[in-house]
């Protein structure tokens, strides 16, 4: 049996953004409260009862969330733009040690209804 658990957090930040279709508004300063999401899939440990234990994940995300939270994004070392592809991406790096399980980053805004997930082989 595999078994899929998760753990999200949020964060608030500022970023500008060059496109060519809402372009005035997006390269202005504005920010959002970003919600992020950590799968991990595999087997439960016959001894712990766990996939992983959230401890550690918790404790490996609030050095994610301090990276990004109330910082101007397009100055965070090795984001990139600030995409949510990107954000993605950069959380699931920052996790260096829980990759064996980490399974899925999922990133979005609820106010205006953008979402991205990045999908990991297992």
């Amino acid at each position: 049996m595999q078994f899929t658990v998760s753990q999200r957090f949020f964060f608030d930040a500022a970023h500008t953004l060059k496109r060519d279709i809402e372009a005035e508004g997006s390269r202005r300063i504005h920010g959002h409260t970003y919600w992020a999401e950590v799968c991990f899939t595999g087997p439960r440990d016959p001894i712990t009862g766990m996939v992983i234990d959230l401890g550690f994940v918790r404790q490996a995300l609030q050095d994610v969330r301090e990276r990004l939270d109330h910082h101007m994004l397009d100055e965070v070392p090795n984001l990139g733009a600030p995409t949510l592809e990107n954000l993605c991406l950069f959380i699931a790096q920052a996790l260096p040690d829980l990759h064996q399980q980490l399974t899925r980053v999922r990133v979005w805004r609820d106010a205006i209804g953008d979402a991205c997930t990045l999908d990991l082989q297992p």
